[in-house]
């Protein structure tokens, strides 16, 4: 029996070689990809009034710019663009598999020391089942990559939202003040129903770009 496919809400196609949408390698060119979630604008701005306060960002120490705030879901890394339609077919399949869930941006932490300290924020479910609901999605997207022998990054899966990442441009103490404001913050839940393919394009001001996104729960 073949396997069911959703169409893309976004064509593949759109999605051309060209000098800054992917490196060339020996195989051609590249996108830099990866799967996520976005939080709708109240939740990011309700986050974003507390994240003002901390030490990280009054002081301009590497923060991640508001318009590349995301959940990720998957990191595919570097994948050939011939092969972007084959993610898109298994992401698709993997979103009709999952089903919406409610979450909320709460607590926070670091990841790492000295200069290679990131700061981010946490996610919780809104209600039982919601978050273990989240992770059965990482989980379906990373089953569909493996199908379609595409490489991911498999790092057990810990939702974050990465705010800075300031190393060690800061105070030790002014980072743990930080760390600890996000740990007691905890912002109003809201529905992710969909989930999103990006190309991501590093450099001085990182460009995440949506390629494709589906609806989650079958059609």
């Amino acid at each position: 029996m073949s396997r069911r496919r959703r169409p893309a809400s976004r064509r593949p196609a759109d999605v051309r070689p060209s000098a800054d949408a992917g490196r060339a390698g020996s195989d051609g060119p590249t996108a830099r990809l990866f799967v996520a979630v976005v939080p709708p604008a109240e939740a990011l701005a309700e986050l974003g009034a507390v994240v003002d306060g901390l030490a990280t960002y009054r002081s301009g120490a590497r923060p991640t710019a508001r318009s590349r705030w995301h959940i990720t879901v998957a990191f595919l890394g570097e994948v050939a663009q011939e092969r972007i339609p084959d993610a898109t077919d298994a992401l698709a399949d993997a979103a009709a598999r999952a089903l919406p869930v409610r979450l909320r941006l709460a607590g926070g932490g670091r990841f790492g020391r000295g200069r290679f300290a990131v700061l981010w924020a946490g996610v919780d479910g809104a209600g039982d089942g919601d978050l273990a609901s989240f992770g059965g999605l990482a989980r379906s997207v990373r089953r569909e990559l493996r199908r379609a022998r595409l490489p991911y990054d498999d790092k057990p899966f810990r939702p974050h939202l990465t705010l800075a990442r300031p190393g060690d441009r800061i105070d030790r103490g002014e980072l743990a003040d930080d760390v600890d404001r996000l740990r007691s913050y905890a912002g109003t839940p809201f529905p992710v129903d969909q989930v999103w393919l990006y190309r991501s394009q590093l450099g001085p001001h990182p460009v995440h770009t949506p390629l494709a996104h589906w609806p989650l729960g079958p059609a």
